[in-house]
Order: structure tokens, then sequence, then C-alpha cells
């Protein structure tokens, strides 16, 4: 049978991703716990017959990318009993190809005239799993035991009856049993949707006819790929990001790569990166693989299919026994933020060097808690994420760092939910959600400046904090833009004590007041090149004062608010002079 022509491929391969998207509508719509159905912190994705992914195009990155690891696993242990009307559950970082305990994998397999032909997969965090802290990160873990339940492969549906004994077992290891219920069934329905999808497409094109469109659309990815690499300079290229702490002590703990560009292939070396952390912050391998992909096709052309194609001419290596590929038990819950961010900067900072004008400014890291409350009134037990609090973005060559966006690991795929629906869902009310004033790393294109984030909670608390981006700046400038600033965060009691927890830390509290500034992300170019209309815009707006328009951006206003264009170019030629022997950006 002749290969599938162009045209037929890019329908089919739009047609999967179409797929994802819905079984993303289907949840958002369907699941009880506000992590899914207000902030999407899940992600859908879909494989040919052997785990092999075809589409990935709606989520977040860091859950998508490690997907076909995690389907690996499941034909590892059930490639010969996979029936039709089957569903598989999995979860675990060292057996199981899982990124971290709280993401927990529905893979339904798709069958077509009696042949397998692909999986359907939701891969979503839960809002409770158990382990020693409400929320699913426990800052005081030392082992994965601490975490949560750990799921090798299971088969949670056995031709198409549940298996209650399971169902009742994963309920009792949680404190929310009612939302992961709810989550679960809308887990459930998703990927059954998009296994009548996809059942839909192979009809159409017949089996063998769709197996070769599956395999000419990962080899289009691969070429594509392959492509952009062929552009860059041969070489190898080096970045670096670090955390400062292992949770417990104050430990410099580096994330180092070196990315060799060799003609149309890529190899990424951690050689050199610290050592598996003692707390919750590790990396397990699957999440590594996962934010390096990020961080490579992050870089590139947005027009990147969303296939595993466009990665087959990647290759890592990752030592065993390290932050970003620990021995078992490490824990690893907060590895999806933390240490995928490190990844992905370190990436970004290397390729910068091979091509500047695609370079990417950091992101700022998080600050937020989880906090668990009773909610005294409705007689039920809470589980807060206070994504409101999230950081700024990066500056890239022609726009601006978003203001405010989800972790890096999710590339804006995590959604800021509004403050109205969580006033009305849980004991909180919000003081403050405004943007910071000068947050932003300053640069030709600006960092997105965070915000000044205050709620007070109505009956007492456990906070557990995860904040790696308290201190000092984290999102750092590209080609010349300067760093976002850093982080803060405190609590004030209602006896008016104030408490600065430790970025990693479980605190209780009364009722109280929790206040931060999230972090910014960095800026990209000189800041005396950005348009000077931008900058009175943002002095208008309240992101940048008079001070830093004059000194930093050397824009300098008049009474009335506009620009003084004599004053201002006086003052750029002096910054610009003043340059030669600064270097703004941060490496």
């Amino acid at each position: 049978m002749s290969t599938p022509d162009p045209v037929k491929l890019a329908l089919t391969q739009n047609q999967l991703d179409e797929i994802s998207r819905q079984m993303a509508w289907v949840m958002v719509q369907t699941a009880r716990s506000t992590v899914f159905s207000l902030s999407h912190d899940f992600s859908c994705f879909v494989s040919d017959e052997e785990g092999v992914l075809i589409s990935q195009a709606d989520g977040c990155p860091i859950h998508t990318g490690c997907g076909g690891i995690a389907l690996q696993a499941l034909l590892d242990a059930f490639d010969d009993d996979i029936q039709e009307e089957d569903v598989f559950l999995l979860n675990d970082p060292y057996v199981a190809g899982g990124n971290h305990l709280a993401d927990w994998v529905i893979a339904r397999p798709v069958f077509q005239e009696g042949y397998r032909v692909g999986f359907c997969c939701n891969r979503a965090h839960q809002s409770d799993i158990g382990g020693g802290a409400a929320g699913t990160f426990n800052p005081e873990a030392t082992e994965i035991w601490h975490e949560g339940i750990r799921l090798p492969p299971l088969k949670i549906i056995e031709q198409g009856e549940t298996r209650e004994d399971l169902w009742q077992l994963l309920l009792l290891n949680c404190r929310t049993p009612e939302l992961l219920d709810g989550d679960l069934r809308a887990m459930l329905g998703s990927t059954r949707i998009g296994m009548q999808r996809l059942q839909a497409i192979v009809a159409e094109l017949g089996v063998e006819q769709a197996r070769q469109c599956f395999d000419g659309i990962l080899e289009h990815g691969d070429r594509m790929f392959r492509a952009c690499v062929s552009a860059l300079p041969d070489g190898t290229y080096h970045g670096e990001d670090w955390t400062e702490n292992d949770c417990f002590e104050d430990i410099r703990t580096p994330i180092k790569v070196a990315v060799t560009i060799d003609g149309d292939e890529v190899h990424v070396d951690f050689e050199g990166t610290g050592p598996q952390m003692r707390g919750f912050k590790n990396s397990s391998p699957a999440n590594t693989q996962s934010a390096v992909y990020m961080g490579l096709k992050s870089f590139f052309d947005d027009d990147l299919p969303h296939n595993e194609g466009v990665f087959r001419g990647v290759s890592i290596n990752m030592p065993l026994g390290s932050a970003i590929n620990p021995r078992p038990p490490a824990p690893t819950s907060n590895g999806t933020i933390v240490i995928a961010q490190h990844i992905v900067h370190a990436v970004w900072m290397a390729l910068g060097k091979a091509a500047p004008e695609l370079a990417c400014a950091g992101w700022g890291r998080s600050v937020h808690p989880t906090m668990a409350t009773r909610d005294e009134t409705r007689d039920k037990n809470c589980i807060v994420y206070h994504f409101q609090a999230m950081p700024g973005g990066g500056a890239v060559k022609g726009r601006d760092g978003f203001c405010q966006v989800g972790h890096l690991s999710a590339l804006g795929g995590l959604f800021i939910p509004n403050v109205e629906p969580y006033e009305q869902l849980y004991p909180i009310r919000f003081e403050r959600q405004e943007l910071r004033c000068d947050g932003g790393g300053p640069g030709e294109f600006r960092g997105g400046p965070g915000v000044d984030y205050e709620v007070t909670t109505h009956y007492p608390s456990t906070m557990h904090f995860r904040s790696e981006g308290i201190g000092p700046p984290s999102g750092f400038g590209a080609v010349g833009g300067g760093a976002g600033e850093g982080g803060y965060m405190e609590v004030i009691e209602e006896s008016g004590t104030r408490d600065v927890p430790p970025p990693f830390s479980t605190r209780h509290y009364n009722r109280c007041v929790f206040h931060a500034l999230s972090p910014g992300g960095g800026g990209f170019g000189h800041p005396w090149r950005r348009d000077p209309e931008s900058v009175v815009r943002d002095v208008k707006d309240g992101l940048v004062s008079l001070a830093k328009a004059r000194d930093v951006y050397g824009v300098v206003m008049t009474d009335d608010g506009c620009v003084d264009d004599m004053a201002t170019g006086e003052q750029r030629a002096r910054l610009s002079r003043e340059a030669s022997n600064t270097d703004l950006t941060i490496a």
C-alpha cells in the first residue's frame, strides 16, 4: 500500500490533536476538583499501538513528554493481557514511568476490527493522594513513601467492569475522597470520548492505512525538528541553573547541561549536575526527559508537530544518583515544578548561546503554598492551591513576558483561576491580587512583573510551603536583559504576629493573612532599546516606576506624562556608554 500523501498526514495530525483537545474539554466540564475544572492541571494525549505518542496537543508539557515511558511500563506489565474495554491506572516514578506520585495516568487501549490501534490517556494531578501532607506536596518528605500512595501499572477496569475493591482502596487513601471519585470518573469519561474519536479516524482510513499515517506523522515530526537543529552551528553549549537548598539545609545543587549540536542531532548531557537531594525536589528520569523535550521544543518554531517523532534525534545522559535521576526511594513530588524549571532554564541558556535571536529569558519561580483547612460552616475538608500567586514569565524577542503565568513546566497550560469561585468554594477572602511595580526584568522586551497577592483565611489552617522563588532573582535576563525581581512571602496571624516561614516548610496557623510577592520574569535585550512609548505605557499602568523608567530604561517623562525626547536621548546615550563595562545578563 502506498505511503499516505502529505495532505492526508496533515489532516490526520490535526484530527489527532483535536482528540486531545476534546478530551480536555470533557475533563474540564466534568471534574469535581478546581485543580482540573479551573486550573487545568492535567494533560491528554494519544499514542499508537506501541505506546508512541502521536498527539500531545493539550495540557502541561511536563505531563506529556514522558507519556511514552508510562505506556511502555504498562506494555511491559500487561502486553499479553490488554483487552477491549480494559482501562489502566499508574503513577509511580520508579516503576511506572511517572513524573511524581500526584500525577495519575488513566490509559485506555483503543481497538478497531479486533486490533489494538492506540491508547487514549489522561495524566492528571490529584488534589490529594494521602502521604504526610494534605495536597500532595510534603516539604518534610525524605523518602517517596512520605508523599502518598504508589501505583504500579494496574488494571482499574477489566473488560468493562470496574474493580470496586481497587477503587475503594484508592478512595480510602485520600483526604478528599469525594473529589477523587468524581475526578477519576471524569478522567475515564475523557479517555472514552478519545477512544470513540480515534476509532472513527481508524474506521475511515482502515487499520493498515491508519498505521501508515501514524508512522508518517512521526517521521514528519522528526524531519521538522532535525531541520530546526541543522540551522544551529555545530558545537557544545553549556547552561547552568541551581537550587539553593535541599529543603532542610542551604546546600547549593547545580543543574548543569552540555547541549551538543551535531548536524541534525542533539545530545543533552547532565554530567556535573549535583547529587540527589534529601528533600522532595528530585526529578525522576521521566520528568527529566519531559523537561528536556520541553526546553528544546519551546526554543524553536511553534509549528513543530505535537508528537513524539519530534524527539527521535535527541539523546540524553542522566547520571544515576544525581538530582535529575535519583536512586529510590528519594522523594520527587516537587520535581515537576522546581527541578523541571531548572532543567528548562539550563537548556534555554545553552541554546541561547547557539542562537541568541531565539533566546528565552527565565521565568520566575513559584512562591505559593498548598493549604489544608476545615470549612466549619460546610463541615468539610478543603485543600486550597494558591495558584493566584503565580510568577511572571520571561520575555523573548518581539514579545514581553507574560505578566503572570502558571508554572514554567506547564508553559502556560496551567490556568490561573478567577478569585470569585475560590471565595465561593473555600473559606478564604482575597484582599489583593495586583501586578507588581518594577517586578519584571528590564529589557527591550520586558519580563512579566509577577503579582502582589494577599488572602485572608477564615479558619485554622496548615500551609505546606514549596517556595523556590523566595529570595534572589530567579527569572534570568537574556541578550542584555535584566533579571526579574525575587519573591517574598509572610503570614500575619490574627494576633498581629508576622511569620516569615522558610521556603520549604510546614506551618500551622489560626486565622491569618497570607501575603506574597511573586517573582518577575527576565527581560530580553538592552532596556534602553525599548520603545519609549512602551515605557510610558508601563509607567501609566503601574508596572514601571518613574525612577526605573529614567535610570534603567533611559526614558525621561515630562510632567504631563509624555516623553522628553531630548532628555531621553541624552540619558540613553549615557546608559549605553556605561553598559560597555556592565553585563545585565545572568548566565
